[in-house]
């Protein structure tokens, strides 16, 4: 049997970047991360795995089919060996809480080489969006320091190498300084590193979304002397399949309002003419998929939603919210954010998910075919997960905020499992 690569995913989240690992074979030993519901996610995904690899996958198919709104993953986790549940710790990061989770990860690591350690600090501090909301108070926000905590697990676990993941925002804050600080502490731990910005689009993933990923590497073995380990050779591929025709339209059609948090969705269209789907193993391994669920939206911004529509299918130009009919403006803010309302590209990727989708979906507004006020709408969890490359049989806990909030914040799997595999190659 071949070695099993074993992985730390700190910063968890819902688990984008861990998926594509599983997916290229490792194995996870522990996740961190402090948000309830994507622990609880955390959770229901490593069931899953557990009951995919010993052939038990109905009793999944038999959670979701039952699941009721409001309940956690309990009827699920209570089936499953409590080791495979625990391997997630619902913690923040921190000075408090640091030495409490490395005893957790020791208990779990046992005396098991941890080869690979993955994961991204919380953003908003970085972001670009952030620093505008926070104003002055961005440059006190706990969350610039967490780059040092990565730091500790990379002194105490000894990885071979490690993943980074961030918004492009990083190599500016504070003028470089975090950055520059991260990389000192990083080469003083025996690793050298190498930082890259990858287009999820270049990848094999239907969305522009730009993120810094470093990647890190021990400079020396354990007998002292220079490994071979690099940055590998992330290879462009062309991108010939479009969100509307190839991600999207093997789902039922919704309306604002319609869908359920839970309920099993069954396809309209069969794997064999959703070529995309396929290659990208989107569709799952159920035949059914779930919480493909329309937030409601008011006859206002529906109204807003058809402008939006019609002028961008008619002629790609985006809506701005200065140029509307005054009876249609309801913000007071008419000098910035007037790109608001943005519309899915539904002729090629789409413009990058973030975790404000969770607030009111206007900035991802369904390219309905033929507009009108009563069939507009901003997309679905399940189509914000796709644009995430998540597989149709992830199940995203909590709200419906909830899990967009997560898949917001996540890494593409798609791009996560191609790091993966190059990285294997070196590692194995």
């Amino acid at each position: 049997m071949m070695y099993s690569l074993k992985f730390i995913d700190l910063f968890a989240g819902a688990g984008g970047l861990s998926e594509g690992f599983i997916r290229a074979g490792y194995t996870p030993l522990a996740h961190i991360e402090m948000d309830r519901y994507a622990c609880d996610t955390l959770k229901t995904r490593a069931a899953f795995h557990y009951l995919k690899t010993n052939n038990q996958l109905q009793k999944y198919k038999k959670y979701l089919y039952e699941k009721q709104e409001k309940e956690d993953g309990s009827k699920l986790w209570t089936q499953i060996p409590k080791e495979i549940i625990d391997t997630v710790i619902q913690s923040e990061i921190g000075e408090k809480t640091i030495a409490g989770i490395f005893k957790k990860v020791d208990t779990l690591i046992g005396n098991k080489q941890v080869d690979i350690i993955v994961g991204g600090p919380p953003c908003q501090a970085y972001s670009v969006a952030g620093r505008a909301r926070m104003g002055k108070a961005v440059e006190k926000d706990p969350r610039n320091e967490l780059y040092k905590y990565y730091v500790k697990f990379l002194e105490r676990y000894q990885p071979k190498i490690f993943v980074f993941e961030n918004v492009l925002g990083i190599r500016s804050a504070k003028n470089g300084k975090p950055l520059r600080d991260f990389i000192r502490l990083v080469e003083r731990a025996g690793y050298k590193m190498d930082l890259k910005i990858q287009t999820a689009s270049e990848h094999g993933v239907l969305q522009n979304r730009q993120r810094v990923i470093i990647i890190g590497w021990k400079e020396k073995d354990k007998s002292g002397k220079p490994t071979k380990f690099c940055y590998p050779d992330l290879e462009r591929e062309e991108m010939p399949y479009e969100v509307l025709n190839d991600l999207f339209s093997d789902l039922p059609e919704r309306k604002a309002g319609e869908g359920t948090l839970c309920a099993p969705v069954e396809y309209v269209k069969p794997l064999s003419q959703m070529k995309y789907l396929k290659k990208s193993g989107i569709r799952g391994t159920v035949n059914f998929t779930t919480q493909h669920i329309a937030r409601p939206h008011n006859e206002n911004d529906r109204e807003i939603y058809r402008r939006a529509v019609l002028l961008w299918r008619n002629g790609k130009k985006r809506l701005n919210y200065a140029e509307l009919p005054k009876e249609l403006q309801k913000h007071k803010n008419k000098i910035s954010f007037l790109n608001r309302f943005q519309v899915v590209n539904h002729d090629g990727y789409c413009h990058t998910v973030v975790a404000h989708i969770a607030m009111d979906g206007h900035y991802y507004i369904y390219p309905t075919l033929n507009p009108t006020i009563d069939n507009v709408r901003s997309i679905t969890i399940r189509e914000a997960a796709r644009l995430q490359s998540f597989p149709d049989d992830y199940y995203f806990e909590g709200s419906r905020s909830s899990a967009f909030k997560q898949i917001g914040n996540a890494v593409p799997v798609v791009l996560a499992h191609k790091i993966a595999e190059e990285l294997k190659e070196m590692l194995l």
